[in-house]
């Protein structure tokens, strides 16, 4: 049974710490190197919902995607979410690791992740990491279609493939127009734009786009817009960890039991489509 020290190493050299971006804050946020770990969970959120989850698989060791604390804290008293997640993680003998941006652009990262669920062919990065010699590292991923379909059955497909949420899919664009070429980007993606039309894709799919950059982006171009959920977006990548975990563990000859998290933490849970009833 492998320590956690040696599990975080392993981790760490899936998504190495120094290629996060600067405001991040990756790594490990509680845990005892010494203690000893022989199964995993892997989820989206560090939300109270998964910390109990792992205390009820008797998991020693929580893997997610986003941070605990960003932005830093001046409490982790029990009595606030996040001090509560805290204060169940140490009282139950649970670590907590973080691999959000440095997993982003990974080499497979989130948007591989992502492009896989929808059967999409990759053929290099959107922003490519000029650190990585291969070119294969960076910020989302330009992918290509096995067969050409509108717009219309390309969200979809994503509207099938990816986990379901209250949001669901949303598509601005032409419906009927032609897709061969996407841009994906897991999570929120509207700061892409130059780099999607540079890359002159026919649609681009992410999650968090807002009123008056997306209003811009179709205005640009015939550019189609495919919204999902921010968690369904980043959900495929917990997968893809795990299975990276896995050939690890394999490898190592640690017998580790790997599990991803199937819980929906997305924030929004109703949708109710809008307009005056008939």
């Amino acid at each position: 049974m492998p320590r956690l020290s040696e599990v975080i190493t392993a981790l760490d050299a899936l998504w190495p710490p120094d290629r996060a971006e600067a405001w991040d804050a990756v790594g490990t946020v509680c845990g005892d190197p010494g203690a000893e770990v022989d199964r995993v969970l892997f989820a989206v959120d560090p939300v109270q919902d998964i910390v109990d989850e792992a205390v009820r698989l008797g998991a020693q060791l929580i893997v997610t995607h986003h941070p605990l604390y960003l932005r830093g804290t001046t409490t982790v008293a029990a009595d606030t979410f996040k001090g509560r997640v805290v204060h169940t993680l140490i009282s139950r003998g649970v670590a907590l690791h973080v691999a959000h941006t440095n997993a982003d652009t990974a080499d497979p990262g989130v948007s591989d992740a992502l492009a896989g669920a929808l059967d999409l062919r990759i053929t290099g990065p959107l922003v490519p990491d000029t650190t990585d010699p291969a070119g294969r590292r960076g910020l989302g991923r330009i992918c290509a279609l096995d067969h050409p379909e509108t717009l219309q059955d390309f969200a979809a497909r994503a509207a099938a493939r990816l986990p379901a949420t209250a949001q669901g899919v949303r598509l601005a664009g032409d419906p009927d127009a032609l897709v061969r070429t996407v841009a994906v980007s897991g999570g929120s993606g509207d700061s892409l734009f130059d780099a999607v039309r540079a890359a002159g894709v026919d649609a681009f799919l992410t999650a968090d786009l807002r009123h008056h950059p997306a209003s811009e982006a179709v205005q640009h171009s015939p550019l189609g817009l495919v919204d999902a959920a921010h968690w369904a977006t980043e959900w495929p990548w917990c997968e893809q960890a795990a299975a990276q975990l896995d050939a690890i563990s394999d490898r190592e000859g640690w017998d580790l039991r790997v599990h991803v998290s199937k819980q929906v933490t997305d924030p929004w849970t109703t949708h109710h489509s809008s307009g005056a009833p008939n």
